[in-house]
Formats: C-alpha cells, sequence, structure tokens
C-alpha cells in the first residue's frame, strides 16, 4: 500500500505569486430602508446632569481582580453550517440560504464580515511577508537588552499578639490560592507580659493563624494549643486534617476550618523525649497516616484516628541494626514525602546526612536503605522540583545543593555557596529552572540554572533573618516568613514565574549531563579504589613471603662443619656477628684509652729516706705460662695493653 505512495514538499514561497486584493465596483448587498423602523424612531428629550468641579480631596486607591484573557480560533472549511444541514446537498443548503437572508440581521452581520475582511486584506497589501525588513540592521544592536527580573511586595502580615512571637513555617492552603497558615511559635514564658493588639479574641499566646490574601488586619482562622506549638502541617489531599507537633514532643490533630483546640493528642509517655522538629504527610487510602521526628532521633509513624500509640517507631542509625541504640542515632531536622513516589521517604539529620526511607520495610535494616553525608551542620530543609521529582533543593550550613536519587555515591550533582548561612530554600512552581534561598541576614535570592550558577539574578533584603520560603501553587505569589514574626507577599514579574518554551528541555539536558558526569565520577572513583586495594593486597602477600618462617634443620651433633656451613649461608646471623665484634672492638678501644689516677694516702706515700732505710727493692717478675693458650686467646691477648712491670717496695 505504502509503496504506490509518494510525497512531494516544497517551500511556501514556491508555490505562486502572492494574491493582490483590489477594490472594483460591484454591487453585492441592496438594502433598502424600512418604513417600519423609521415610525419606531423616539427623539430624546433633553436631560440635565449635575457635576461637580471642586477638587477632589479624598484618595481611594482599589485593587482589582486580575482579567485573564485568551484567544480561540476555528477553520470552517465549508461555512458555518448548522448540524441538520447537509453541506453536499445543493437542495438544502440552498434552502438554507433563503432562509438567513430573509432575517433582519443578516444584512448587520454581512456588513461587519465585510469591514473585518477589508481590514485583513489592506494588511496584507502593506506589507510583503517575504521581504526581510531587518537585514540592514548591525548585530550587536539589541545584546544589552534583557528581561528584567522584579519583586514588589504586595502585603504584610503582623503577629497580632506584642511582643512578637517567632515565625517558624509558613504554609499556602491546598484548595484555596488565596488564603495561607502562618505558624508562631511562643519563645515567651507564662509570666511575660503579652497582649493581643485587638479586641477581638483570637486564642491564647500559642496561637497561629490562616489569613486572607487581602486582609492583613484579620485573620480568617485561629488554632490555639495549651502548649507551644513548634510546627504544623496541613494534609495535602484531605485539608480539612492538619497536625502538629509541640515543644513537649507531642502531636496533635485539629479540624482545619473550625479552628480552635485540638480534636486529639497523643499521651505524653508515648511521645517524643524532645520537641518535634519535623512532619509530613503520607500516602493512605483513609488519608490520615503521617510521620514524626524528633531531635532525639527518633520518627514515629502515627494514624490521626488512634494517636494512643504509634503504629512503627524507628532510631535514626547511619549504621541500623536490629537491636537500635539511642546514642548512635541522629536527631530528625527535615521530613520529605512525594505522592507520586508511595513507598520512599526522604529524612535529613542534624548532622548534615540524607538518608532515604522504605516505607514498606519492617525492620530498621530494611527502613533505612542509605544515607548520604552533604552538609557539615544541620540540614535545614529539602524540596522536590515539581517538575522533575527525582531532583532536590537541600540548604544547610553555607551551601544550597542540587541532590538526585539517581546517583547513589555521590548524589549532590552541583551547589551553592554564600558567606552567610542559608536556613530555607523553594523550587518555583511556575518555573523549572528558578528556586529561592533565604539566609541569616534577611536575604531571599533568586537563582536561574540556566542563567548563572554562582550569583543570583535578583536579591531582596528585608534586614531580618528569614525563618521559611514557600511559592503559591501556580507562581505567581512567594510567601516569606521572618523570624521577627511579620510575613511578606511578594508579586512576581512576568519573566519570574512563566517558563519559555525551551525551558524545560533544557533543564532536563542539564540534569541528565549532571547525573551522568555524577556517575562516571562514582565509575572512576570505584576503579581508583579497587586498583589500590589490589595493589595493598599484593604488597602483604610479598612482605608475608619474606617474613615465613624458614624450615628447621636437623643438625648432626658429630658434623661440626654442617654447623658452620649453615651459618656461613645465613647472611643475617653473619651480619649480626660481625656487628657484634665491631661492638666488642670498640668497647675495648675505649677501655685501652682510659687513664685512671689513684689517689694516694699518707701512708701510701714514697719517702727517699725511709727507702735508704730499707734496702735495695725487691723486684717481682710475671712467671711463663706453661699452658699453650689456643691462636685466637693469643691474637685477643695480645689486642690487650699489657701493663708495665711494677716493683713492690717492702713496707
Amino acid at each position: 500500500m505504502y509503496q504506490n505512495q509518494f510525497i512531494y514538499s516544497r517551500e511556501r514561497r514556491r508555490f505562486g505569486r502572492q494574491c493582490r486584493f483590489q477594490d472594483r465596483n460591484e454591487l453585492m448587498v441592496s438594502v433598502h430602508p424600512s418604513g417600519r423602523q423609521r415610525l419606531k424612531y423616539i427623539m430624546r428629550n433633553p436631560s440635565v446632569r449635575s457635576t461637580q468641579l471642586s477638587c477632589q480631596m479624598a484618595l481611594t486607591i482599589m485593587e482589582t481582580e486580575n482579567v485573564t484573557l485568551d484567544q480561540h480560533g476555528m477553520y470552517h472549511y465549508e461555512g458555518g453550517w448548522p448540524k441538520e444541514v447537509n453541506p453536499f446537498d445543493e437542495e438544502q443548503t440552498q434552502r438554507h440560504r433563503k432562509k438567513v437572508e430573509r432575517e433582519d440581521s443578516w444584512g448587520e452581520q454581512v456588513l461587519e464580515m465585510i469591514r473585518s475582511t477589508m481590514a485583513v486584506a489592506e494588511q496584507n497589501n502593506t506589507l510583503n511577508i517575504y521581504q526581510n525588513f531587518f537585514a540592514d540592521l548591525p548585530l550587536d544592536l539589541g545584546h544589552d537588552l534583557r528581561m528584567r527580573f522584579r519583586a514588589r511586595v504586595a502585603n504584610v502580615f503582623h503577629d497580632l499578639w506584642l511582643p512578637s512571637r517567632r515565625l517558624t513555617s509558613i504554609e499556602w492552603m491546598p484548595n484555596n490560592n488565596r488564603q495561607f497558615m502562618t505558624q508562631f511559635t511562643n519563645q515567651f514564658q507564662s509570666g511575660d507580659r503579652l497582649r493581643l493588639v485587638t479586641d477581638e479574641p483570637f486564642g491564647d499566646m500559642n496561637a497561629f493563624f490562616v489569613w486572607d490574601l487581602k486582609n492583613p488586619l484579620k485573620p480568617k482562622i485561629f488554632h490555639d494549643s495549651k502548649v507551644p506549638v513548634s510546627l504544623a502541617k496541613i494534609c495535602p489531599k484531605d485539608e480539612n486534617n492538619m497536625v502538629g507537633g509541640t515543644g513537649l514532643g507531642q502531636v496533635c490533630v485539629w479540624n482545619t476550618f473550625k479552628g480552635g483546640l485540638p480534636v486529639r493528642n497523643c499521651p505524653l509517655e508515648v511521645s517524643h523525649r524532645e520537641t518535634t522538629s519535623a512532619l509530613c504527610w503520607v500516602h493512605s487510602k483513609s488519608n490520615t497516616e503521617f510521620y514524626s521526628g524528633s531531635l532525639d532521633g527518633s520518627i514515629k509513624y502515627w494514624d490521626t484516628r488512634d494517636l494512643k500509640m504509634p503504629m512503627q517507631e524507628l532510631l535514626l542509625e547511619p549504621e541500623p541494626q536490629d537491636r537500635q541504640s539511642r546514642m548512635d542515632s541522629h536527631g530528625v531536622t527535615v521530613l520529605e514525602f512525594e505522592y507520586t513516589i508511595p513507598v520512599r521517604f526522604i529524612i535529613c539529620s542534624d548532622m548534615g546526612h540524607v538518608f532515604v526511607g522504605n516505607r514498606k520495610g519492617m525492620t530498621p535494616t530494611e527502613t533505612l536503605l542509605a544515607h548520604y553525608q552533604l552538609f557539615a551542620g544541620p540540614v535545614r530543609s529539602i524540596n522536590r522540583n515539581p517538575f522533575f521529582v527525582k531532583n532536590f533543593l537541600v540548604t544547610g550550613d553555607w551551601r544550597a545543593r542540587i541532590w538526585s536519587e539517581e546517583v547513589k555515591d555521590a548524589p549532590s550533582t552541583m551547589y551553592f555557596r554564600k558567606k552567610t548561612q542559608i536556613v530555607c530554600g523553594a523550587w518555583s512552581t511556575g518555573r523549572c529552572s528558578l528556586f529561592v534561598t533565604g539566609d541569616m541576614n534577611g536575604v531571599v535570592d533568586f537563582w536561574d540554572l540556566l542563567l548563572h550558577h554562582r550569583l543570583p539574578i535578583l536579591s531582596v533584603d528585608f534586614k531580618v533573618p528569614i525563618a521559611d520560603v514557600v511559592f503559591r501553587p501556580d507562581g505567581d505569589f512567594l510567601a516569606i516568613a521572618l523570624k521577627n514574626g511579620d510575613s511578606h507577599i511578594l508579586t512576581l514579574d512576568e519573566s519570574m514565574r512563566q517558563a519559555t518554551g525551551k525551558e524545560k528541555a533544557l533543564i532536563a539536558a542539564m540534569f541528565e549531563r549532571e547525573i551522568v558526569r555524577s556517575k562516571l565520577l562514582e565509575a572512576r572513583y570505584d576503579e581508583v579504589r579497587l586498583k589500590r586495594k589490589t595493589l595493598l593486597l599484593a604488597e602483604e602477600d610479598r612482605l608475608r613471603q619474606e617474613q615465613a618462617v624458614a624450615p628447621v634443620l636437623e643438625l648432626d651433633p658429630d658434623n661440626p662443619d654442617q654447623f658452620v656451613m649453615m651459618i656461613e649461608g645465613d647472611e643475617e646471623f653473619r651480619t649480626a656477628i660481625s656487628d657484634f665484634q665491631d661492638l666488642i672492638l670498640t668497647v675495648e678501644r675505649k677501655r685501652s684509652k682510659r687513664q685512671v689516677i689513684m689517689e694516694r694516702t699518707v701512708f701510701e706515700e714514697w719517702n727517699p729516706a725511709d727507702e735508704k732505710l730499707q734496702g735495695e727493692p725487691v723486684i717481682y717478675t710475671q712467671p711463663e705460662p706453661k699452658v699453650q693458650l689456643s691462636q685466637n686467646y693469643e691474637k685477643r691477648f695480645s689486642a690487650e695493653p699489657r701493663s708495665s712491670q711494677g716493683s713492690v717496695k717492702p713496707q
């Protein structure tokens, strides 16, 4: 069938000459005036309208709703025929034409169509679509033209208590983009004087609020607690449920839309030993299950329907064992879960490690699959790219890292460094290459991976340490939480919230290239490590062979020449004997050069007068030895210094 097919293609300009429209006198429509319509014409009476000519003293500023416009087109190959008319039946089409022409509005529609057609025809005759109008312009004319990256503050939300409490996190409502939740942690004691700035009651000093984007004066809903709340999370799949962690290590559940005190609390004896520092909802049929973590090193798996006992408990150990020890566990700082990957979840520790967990594991070894050390200090935040879910933005100490699960031993593909500590970060939900970081100095930096890897494209300084940043799901607004209790809503420029046509393909190629590079480095590292291990094993074998003990020889006691031959054949023994002989000769030389001075007493001093009285001295000589000495002993004896013959004086 396809062998008889032939496809012929050519450029559009080869089809023929351009169509040129011309004006000519031809009567197409003749509409006569209607007398009935003329009788319905009524003259309007003069009307009086009051005006105000004085200067306007009041000033009113109003921000209206944005109107989104979209253009849609349609191709008509055979007119806009109704469904009951067959365009291939000439009789039906003729009958329908006559019916339409009898209508009064037909003439007005034809005139409007003629006007629009004439406008298009005049535009077509004005420009030659095959002519290049910008060929004479220099090539470097627009090299300095750039998109402007701007972000302005749309609204500011303050804490309702004075002095202001510390703001720890901010979160957009899942199904309502016009509302967001600010979570405060009360760092003051019960005896401190905290006062509410409004007359309306909005809970106790541990309360946190849900705000409307357009009303910074009054919160929409407030949630209260009897103890300070350290963290709160709304279920993404069921916004009616919200869980939170307290400073005592407990977890509690609120009704999101009713507010007030918690619906359920876990008992204190089954809670964490320290403050609850991390929470994350996980996939389940009832949308009631979540993980909680604390700095005591424990991770607990809960169900909101029964908080009397956790369903599972785990200690975060780098080398998990069946019998776990709290002494070796790391403190949990962040928990992360993605609904598109229902089996895995990510755990970050206060020692700079990132752990990969398996929800289906029954033992600690099966649950904690791997861990990687990315930072020198605690991991502050971890956020998945909404377009490429296997790539994470991890912040900690002075760096923000792009981390990927696909590379096992070298998971960090690229990193961004600052002089101040980075405390939070978030991927943009509108652009896949844009992310935001906040530091301790109060500077919010916008980074674009396609433009620069060392400098941010925009920096906004708030002069107060940043607590949390999060994008709205559509990417138009950025919510920023400051540690002094204020929340800022930034409106982003169009260039920072809308992606270009090739951006997703370029960032996908960049991530793939970095992952391949990391895998190549990992393979090279494994090769070098294997080579080094092989060399060490070979060196150990060589040393082991050299240090092997020689077999014991059985000597014949009646054959002394065999013993002499064995000694002469052993090089180490000959060297040891030679060193020993040299040492003996050195000691003898030192002894021969030593001079000994003996002091005599008064009775031993010699007096010539006494010698004359005593007579001639008696000289004693050494007798000759009768025993024949061996040759070696004679040599040794000859080498010793001989004492001079002395005379003995008689007493």
